[in-house]
């Protein structure tokens, strides 16, 4: 009877110890896989980075080259666009002001719109709000490129060709639903008692909105900012639509002017793509806690 446990005991232990093999082997494998893949990640993502100062470095910037690096060391791309030493970068200052003024305009005006409708419906439940809700998701059925030319005719009809508004315009009521979307979820996690107790103290809805609503709301408020900054900053066809005249078009727009000439300066245009990245790249990271948590509560929250 020892015997037969013993021999049950030895064949336990060894199935145990093959088991045990297996799992590491096992997570060896996921730990190769997972290294090969993000390994394969950052070089899809690093390379065009690279391309891009590499060519910006290079006294006449060459798109087709055979090198790693440059040959010749030079700044001189970067010094043309700061002082706008090309005849294509005459007006990038004006430009880089107009982009700046049309990200600010519509992240204002996104958050000033997404956060008072998220307000109004979620915390002072007015009637017939789900149908608000699903009419704003529903404007993202048709996707924002089939629009380009009814909302060229609109601002033309209007008045509004070659002028920073009619973008702006545009690209607030591509953000909104969005923007009332992340804000009324990310809402719900807070308890509605907060403003049921300071009404009771006299507190008026402004007042509930100032400095009870919009403090709480804060991470989501960042994630949707940053999300309405980013898409009015990268944003090209309805700025090449509606934008005409130098002193009225953004740095977007005024890249694609690069590509015009018989012989493009290409150390130039990356030079001013590099520069025009480093505005969205700061915010992002100033802000990416914040924007995390604000995504995270808006989009588990139902």
């Amino acid at each position: 009877m020892s015997t037969i446990t013993a021999e049950a005991r030895l064949t336990s232990s060894r199935a145990i110890s093959r088991a045990q093999r297996a799992v590491r082997v096992r997570r060896y494998l996921e730990l190769a896989g997972t290294v090969v893949l993000s390994a394969a990640i950052i070089v899809w993502t690093l390379v065009p980075i690279y391309n891009m100062v590499m060519i910006s470095l290079e006294p006449e910037g060459d798109v087709f080259t055979d090198h790693i690096f440059p040959r010749v060391w030079s700044i001189e791309s970067f010094w043309g666009v700061l002082t706008q030493g090309h005849w294509y970068l005459e007006h990038f200052w004006h430009q880089f002001a107009n982009s700046l003024y049309m990200g600010a305009m519509v992240t204002l005006l996104t958050l000033a719109i997404g956060s008072f409708t998220s307000f109004s419906i979620g915390r002072m439940r007015i009637r017939y709000g789900w149908l608000v809700s699903n009419a704003a998701l529903l404007t993202y059925v048709i996707p924002a490129s089939f629009l380009a030319i009814p909302f060229y005719r609109i601002m033309q009809n209007y008045g509004m060709a070659n002028n920073l508004w009619s973008v702006i315009a545009a690209l607030v009521a591509f953000a909104t639903p969005y923007a009332f979307f992340v804000l009324q979820e990310y809402g719900r996690s807070i308890p509605i008692e907060v403003d049921e107790w300071a009404r009771i103290d006299g507190a008026s809805p402004i007042q509930v909105y100032l400095k009870i609503y919009l403090p709480l709301m804060a991470p989501a408020l960042v994630a949707v900012g940053t999300y309405a900054m980013l898409l009015a900053w990268n944003e090209y066809l309805y700025q090449f639509l509606l934008l005409s005249s130098k002193s009225s078009m953004t740095v977007p727009v005024a890249l694609a002017q690069f590509l015009s000439s018989d012989q493009s300066p290409w150390n130039y245009m990356m030079a001013t793509a590099i520069i025009y990245a480093l505005p969205p790249v700061a915010i992002y990271y100033a802000f990416r806690r914040r924007m995390t948590s604000g995504l995270t509560m808006g989009g588990v929250k139902g």
